[in-house]
């Protein structure tokens, strides 16, 4: 076995992403309670949530009309573990997000990579605003794989060599690529998970087209599944609606 082979025995590879909601203040009685204050005042949550076709319609005609401000008086934390090429994407996302992730300066990195499995679409046609992604090949697929692989366990070997020569950690951390896996603490709200979803995801119910990455699509759907499970009369309202955000 080549040194390069042994150390890659103790590197893990993935493909799949890591989703977690850890704790939120989210419903739909949210929406309905800063709708309503401005025309019924304070409300107990009985008295709005008694007649649910009137809650569906008002929810509903919120979204249609674009009155974005009443689905903001909620919060969700969800803890994301992907490859820092997905962080570098999300945090475009500025509005109505907080982010805390983990720091290479003050903790040693794990070698932990991501490598695309076979539904990860390989080759790129035509040109920006119109190219499209299609399946790779077999022997693509294989020269991604191990091309990817040993170019992680190559800079892994690098870090720690550094580190053990008395490196600081947060000048080691240079050598490491893009697809090493990190993880965050994300907080959001309705409405700015809504903006997210309209941008970094594909759905046929969408009234404006969006390409994204296919590696922070997969973040963005099971954040949307853990979303409408909180929220199912904002979500349905918001694929109603053409996947427009308020």
């Amino acid at each position: 076995m080549t040194d390069t082979a042994a150390e890659s025995a103790t590197a893990s590879f993935r493909s799949d992403m890591t989703v977690e909601l850890v704790k939120h203040s989210a419903a739909d009685s949210d929406v309905l309670w800063a709708a309503r204050v401005s025309t019924a005042g304070e409300q107990s949550l009985d008295e709005l949530t008694k007649d649910p076709e009137r809650s569906k319609g008002l929810i509903n005609y919120l979204m249609r009309d674009r009155h974005g401000s009443p689905f903001e008086h909620n919060s969700m934390t969800f803890f994301i573990s992907a490859p820092i090429l997905v962080f570098r994407e999300f945090m475009r996302h500025r509005v109505g997000w907080s982010y805390n992730e983990e720091s290479g300066r003050y903790r040693e990195l794990q070698p932990v990579f991501y490598i695309p499995n076979e539904s990860r679409k390989l080759v790129q046609e035509g040109r920006p605003g119109k190219y499209r992604f299609v399946e790779g090949t077999q022997a693509q697929q294989e020269l991604t794989g191990k091309v990817m692989e040993d170019a992680y366990v190559h800079a892994y070997e690098a870090y720690q060599e550094m580190l053990s020569a008395g490196v600081a950690r947060e000048v080691a951390r240079s050598v490491l690529p893009v697809g090493l896996y990190s993880s965050m603490y994300a907080t959001c709200n309705a409405r700015s998970l809504m903006h997210f979803l309209g941008l970094r995801t594909q759905h046929e119910q969408a009234a404006v087209p969006s390409f994204p990455q296919r590696e922070i699509e997969m973040v963005g759907e099971l954040m949307e599944a853990e979303w409408a499970r909180l929220m199912p009369l904002t979500h349905a309202a918001f694929n109603a609606n053409g996947r427009v955000a308020p």
